[in-house]
């Protein structure tokens, strides 16, 4: 690919108005609120009565795929803020959604719900560190993060009260106004997904003049990042020999990033660093196309005959 077509990537920044960084960390509060409100006891019970297949995912999903997503940047060498963009993504915790595909996949549902709200939760901690730590050893991306001014105890500080106060206030409204999370959950899901569509749209239409540039220098990392994180999931599956139901739960799991989160925290932390937005913005776009691919196939295929042909 061009070194100018990347660059032009590298140098799209999008100026959000003091009005707009407010709206973000509204955003971004109702995305970890609408998390918390989906959260309840009973997951996390059955995590312990069966912790090896959910231990493993959150092994992957939050340990392994970043280290990967490191390699793979130090290997290819992408733009820096391509490389930024992907690390922001797999430091993100699973979204919902990921729930509705595994069980349209006839996987195990209260297992991939087990997993997003541990990796939800752990995400208050292990987002920041994650990008942190794996954009500091890339010296590409450690030279972004001093570009863009990011220092790691306010970036840290910041993003735990980003992330830590709606995710508290979530469970404390589940917990003692479990009715009004019940009104809240769906609006408020609804709502910030809105925004979220409504940035991604307005950062395409500003920068329309890039879109063939996305579609060569960034596309291609987003597709190869998300097959590596397809990857991770079943394979984590297949060393433990777990079954068909808790594999396909794993995989799409281990695949499927918050990364409404992600775009989120790259707008509001990283100063609109545009070349990393469009990863976020992709990934949530290509991620569904896998995620539903994934359904489609295993929708058609029973995970009893599919574990009876596995032995076989």
């Amino acid at each position: 690919m061009a070194a100018t077509q990347g660059q032009g990537i590298d140098d799209i920044l999008l100026n959000i108005s003091p009005t707009g960084q407010s709206a973000l960390g509204l955003v971004l509060a109702l995305i970890m609120y609408g998390v918390a409100l989906d959260l309840r006891v009973a997951d996390f019970v059955a995590v312990f009565r069966r912790p090896a297949a959910p231990l493993a995912g959150l092994v992957a999903q939050l340990l392994v795929l970043p280290a990967v997503t490191w390699a793979i940047t130090m290997a290819l060498q992408p733009r820096p803020s391509i490389a930024l963009g992907m690390m922001v993504v797999a430091a993100c915790p699973g979204g919902n959604i990921s729930n509705l595909i595994t069980h349209m996949a006839r996987g195990n549902t209260a297992l991939s719900v087990s997993m997003t709200g541990l990796s939800s939760l752990l995400a208050v901690v292990t987002t920041p560190l994650n990008i942190l730590f794996w954009a500091g050893l890339n010296p590409h991306t450690a030279a972004l993060l001093r570009q863009v001014s990011v220092e790691p105890l306010s970036f840290i500080g910041s993003t735990v009260l980003l992330l830590g106060v709606p995710m508290v206030a979530g469970l404390l409204t589940v917990r003692y106004l479990p009715r009004l999370a019940d009104r809240l959950r769906r609006p408020l899901q609804i709502l910030a997904f809105v925004f979220l569509i409504g940035f991604i749209v307005a950062a395409t239409a500003s920068n329309w003049r890039y879109i063939t540039v996305f579609a060569q220098s960034v596309l291609p990392f987003v597709v190869l990042h998300n097959a590596v994180a397809v990857g991770l999931g079943w394979g984590a599956a297949r060393v433990l020999r777990l079954d068909e139901a808790d594999t396909r739960a794993l995989t799409i799991e281990v695949s499927m990033h918050n990364s409404g989160l992600g775009l989120a925290l790259i707008l509001n932390q990283f100063d609109g660093l545009g070349g990393a937005a469009l990863v976020a913005a992709g990934w949530g776009v290509w991620h569904l196309v896998s995620g539903w691919a994934l359904a489609a196939w295993w929708k058609r295929r029973d995970p009893a005959s599919a574990r009876e042909q596995g032995a076989a």
